[in-house]
């Protein structure tokens, strides 16, 4: 049986793709690597192939047309055979002794004939610009190394988020959530740390440092140029998690889980804040305008409870260019305290 899929969505990546798989083929026959090849114009898809001939029964390479990341996080889960289903982006890695004890967890769990629908882990933003490192753990908000339920979870700081980075999904579980990631967008790994939230009943929090999360390339989509320049990216997943569940359906969850939904939605909707006013144009102004028009008419009681939020009844107040000068200072101040970019 293999206890873990890890899907690993590649474009161009030939530079540090190798870093990645390396750090995965520890858990030998137990997992299933599945190098997914985003139509990639450089050697990633040749790299690819070759650790499947030299890992077979582990390493598998599915190439496919370019379609952005969420579409390699959709043939992952696609094409996965695991018990549990981890996206591990190309450029990020795990470390080995967090790695053996999830896997041992795991084993443990499977063997006595019980296991969680999410095992949730601590990752690590890794600063290449000065070398520095923040781990972002949940031992505050959590239950550790036992099993629980969502109404056992403490609220999570404004700052602090669960991440794709931080999630192990059961993939039986991540399946019925029938989450299907947009195509062509940057910024969907939001949308698959929340959507699939409420399906899963049964949580287990292991308190190590697994996932690494490299961070600061000026290429990245975090990048402070390249998230105000992405802005329609973040308005569609945004669109995306508010009609995900209606204010019905928030409502009806158990308290904690409910407050953890709505917190999600209130990071998120921050980020599209900033990502919209940072910059000015006739564009921005429809697009942002159309995403709040469109949940209004869809849900009206969800748009009266996001809108009445404290922070964004204050910013509904400021014009424009103040929206995107408090943002702006709130998301830069981020990036320099909690390493974001």
């Amino acid at each position: 049986m293999k206890l873990i899929t890890f899907a690993v969505p590649s474009y161009n990546s030939q530079d540090y793709l190798d870093k990645c798989i390396n750090s995965l083929l520890p858990g030998g026959d137990e997992v299933e690597i599945i190098i997914v090849d985003d139509g990639s114009t450089d050697n990633t898809g040749k790299i690819a192939d070759e650790y499947q001939q030299k890992y077979p029964g582990i390493v598998r390479a599915v190439h496919k047309p370019n379609g952005g990341h969420g579409s390699g996080v959709n043939k992952g889960l696609e094409c996965a055979t695991g018990l549990y289903y981890k996206v591990v982006d190309s450029d990020d890695w795990l470390d080995g002794e967090a790695y053996a004890k999830l896997l041992a967890t795991i084993r443990q769990h499977v063997s006595e004939g019980r296991g969680a629908d999410l095992y949730i882990v601590n990752f690590v933003y890794e600063h290449v610009n000065d070398n520095t490192a923040y781990v972002s753990n949940y031992i505050k908000n959590f239950p550790q190394n036992r099993f629980f339920g969502w109404e056992e979870i403490k609220p999570l700081r404004l700052w602090k988020m669960l991440l794709m980075h931080s999630l192990v999904y059961k993939t039986e579980r991540l399946r019925e959530s029938g989450i299907k990631m947009p195509e062509h967008t940057f910024y969907v790994d939001n949308y698959f740390a929340y959507q699939p939230l409420a399906y899963m009943h049964t949580l287990y929090y292991l308190n190590v440092d697994l996932y690494r999360y490299y961070i600061g390339r000026s290429d990245q989509s975090v990048n402070v140029d390249n998230v105000v320049k992405r802005y329609a990216d973040q308005i569609r997943c945004m669109r995306c998690m508010l009609a995900a569940y209606s204010y019905e359906q928030i409502e009806g969850m158990c308290r904690p889980l409910k407050k953890l939904m709505y917190h999600i939605l209130h990071v998120i909707m921050c980020n599209t804040y900033f990502f919209t006013t940072a910059k000015d144009s006739p564009e921005r102004r429809r697009d942002f305008a159309e995403m709040w028009e469109e949940l209004k008419s869809r849900d009206i009681k969800l748009y009266r409870r996001i809108r009445r939020m404290p922070t964004f009844f204050f910013l509904n107040m400021l014009g424009w260019k103040g929206k995107g000068r408090l943002t702006t200072a709130s998301y830069k101040f981020l990036c320099k305290h909690v390493k974001l970019g």
